[in-house]
């Protein structure tokens, strides 16, 4: 059973370059394996994710199409004495969709809840170690009309599964508008960020790595 329950702060040529990551820091194996992108705000969205995302470009799921796609992985593990001596494993994935859009609406964005659940129901494998899966869409628009924020605007929709035994997954919504500086997401969004360029990266006080692991040893 899905749980459903529906926030709002582009190219902003005058972003300080200080805030993008500088990608002739990094090792040339990474650079080459970001893609380039024929859009200067996915462009600059995608040198935030890289860190953290495996990242494509005009990719293809169940028929619809997406300018970008990133996707994420982890594992976390409790040890004992020694690596090999490992129990209590916890898979966690994201797969991140994003595309152009002149002006969404309502109707669009339930088709990219129905979408996510198709995506779960075809990526996520349910089992022990399965801890959860996200599934997040990315509208990109020209602007944001009242009803589709309403809508986006604290929208929860997780999946138990096998009553949580074999984690969960859940669908995710965002919806940007560069141009007026404004993004509305759902109530479990995560990567937000990345995509409002008008502000600067925050620096986590603790490393996703770390937070996950604590969660699992408490």
């Amino acid at each position: 059973m899905a749980e459903r329950d529906t926030q709002t702060d582009a190219d902003d040529p005058t972003a300080d370059a200080a805030d993008a990551p500088d990608r002739d820091a990094l090792p040339a194996a990474i650079r080459e394996a970001v893609p380039d992108y024929d859009d200067t705000y996915l462009d600059r969205v995608a040198d935030r994710l890289m860190y953290s995302y495996d990242l494509a470009a005009d990719y293809a799921v169940e028929g619809e199409r997406f300018e970008l796609y990133a996707e994420m992985r982890m594992e976390t593990q409790k040890q004992f004495l020694h690596p090999a001596l490992n129990y209590a494993n916890h898979e966690t994935e994201e797969y991140l969709f994003a595309r152009r859009v002149r002006t969404p609406t309502v109707g669009q964005v339930e088709r990219l809840v129905d979408l996510g659940h198709a995506v779960a129901d075809d990526r996520v494998e349910g089992n022990e170690e399965h801890y959860g899966t996200d599934v997040t869409f990315v509208l990109v628009a020209e602007r944001i009309p009242d009803d589709v924020a309403g809508f986006v605007d604290g929208f929860r929709d997780r999946t138990l599964l096998k009553f949580g035994y074999y984690g969960h997954y859940e669908v995710n919504l965002i919806v940007v508008a560069p141009d007026d500086e404004q993004i509305v997401d759902s109530e479990a969004a995560g990567p937000t960020g990345a995509f409002r360029l008008w502000e600067p990266v925050e620096e986590p006080t603790e490393g996703v790595l770390s937070r996950f692991a604590r969660r699992f040893w408490r």
